[in-house]
């Protein structure tokens, strides 16, 4: 959810999963006015029309133009506003079977945080904020019911994950298994703290060497004639990795005594004058104990979201036989499942 598409109802983010709707079932009827039949629930040419004028409104609003009919854009459009109404549909019958139970109260609150969160502050919405929303969805050619619905989906699917993913857990021998598959993403390489001039021509790192040896302050210099933005207004000041620099400038980094000054040299990014400060800094791997729970929750929510994944093609594949659509609105099947992040 972004600021500037404050609610994306084309975007059906059920915790990882955007479903590609199939071709469905011709076995029943679909009315003059209707767009699809999923199971017990119709799906009106109304709705449909005004989820596409929404999203041609939110694009307007952002400064781009709306898909032209019969181009590729439109299409594509077309296709994301059915699957999202079919898949709504869908979701909206699954937590009834789920005995999900989705009060006023449930949505009004999602609708609060989500007021806060984008108009208010300090997770509270008061008058202002509460105005901002109006013009916001007004923008976006929305109604506030409109918007309520959106949220009630957005609170279905939220419930439908933790009711379908709830007990899921990760046992240590997985977490060890995993430490030790990718153990190396847990070593810290070799580092050392440094001062560092970076400079264009060798003339002036010729003369700033002259005077680093004759006593100059470092730092000073640093300040006053460094290249380097990231170091520059901490008197050339860094912590370098071994192995994480160009050849040149790692090699002096971790040869070099503490203290030293190095000779000017040249790197692709211009003239380097540096000094260490201290010792070298050991390589360390990061112990299992340090990272077990930062692990854990890794492999949780990965889990969750292939359990998830499972359960919402489980639950298409429930519906290609209770599916029908009117001539010209089914999307064309597709072979892809997109994943996103919750």
């Amino acid at each position: 959810m972004t600021r500037r598409h404050l609610f994306p109802l084309l975007a059906v983010a059920l915790s990882g999963a955007v479903l590609a709707a199939g071709c469905g079932s011709s076995n029943k009827s679909v009315s003059a006015n209707e767009v699809a039949v999923v199971g017990k629930r119709s799906i009106t040419k109304q709705e449909f029309e005004k989820l596409l004028d929404q999203a041609c409104a939110t694009t307007k609003s952002q400064g781009q133009k709306c898909p032209e009919a019969g181009t590729k854009e439109y299409t594509a459009l077309r296709k994301q506003a059915m699957q999202y109404l079919v898949q709504r549909a869908e979701f909206e019958q699954k937590a009834d079977d789920l005995g999900l139970k989705i009060t006023d109260g449930d949505v009004e609150a999602q609708l609060l945080k989500i007021k806060a969160q984008y108009f208010g502050k300090g997770g509270k919405c008061d008058a202002k904020c509460e105005d901002k929303y109006r013009k916001q969805i007004a923008k976006q050619n929305l109604t506030d019911e409109q918007v309520h619905e959106d949220v009630r989906a957005n609170v279905v699917q939220n419930k439908i994950y933790e009711k379908v993913t709830e007990g899921i857990e990760v046992s240590n021998k997985e977490i060890e298994d995993y430490y030790k598959k990718n153990k190396q993403q847990y070593v810290q390489p070799a580092s050392r703290d440094v001062r560092r001039l970076l400079l264009k021509k060798k003339s002036l790192a010729e003369q700033l060497h002259q005077r680093l040896l004759d006593g100059a302050d470092f730092g000073a210099l640093a300040k006053k004639y460094s290249e380097d933005p990231s170091s520059k207004a901490q008197g050339g000041k860094l912590t370098v990795s071994k192995g994480r620099q160009v050849p040149e400038f790692d090699k002096a980094a971790f040869s070099l005594k503490a203290r030293q000054i190095s000779k000017p040299f040249k790197t692709q990014y211009g003239w380097e004058i540096i000094q260490p400060l201290g010792a070298i800094k050991k390589e360390r791997t990061t112990p299992l104990k340090e990272v077990s729970t930062a692990i854990r929750q890794q492999l949780v929510q990965q889990k969750k979201q292939d359990t998830m994944r499972k359960w919402v093609d489980e639950t298409t594949k429930d519906f290609e036989s209770k599916t029908t659509y009117q001539v010209g609105y089914a999307p064309p099947a597709a072979t892809d499942t997109t994943s996103t992040t919750p």
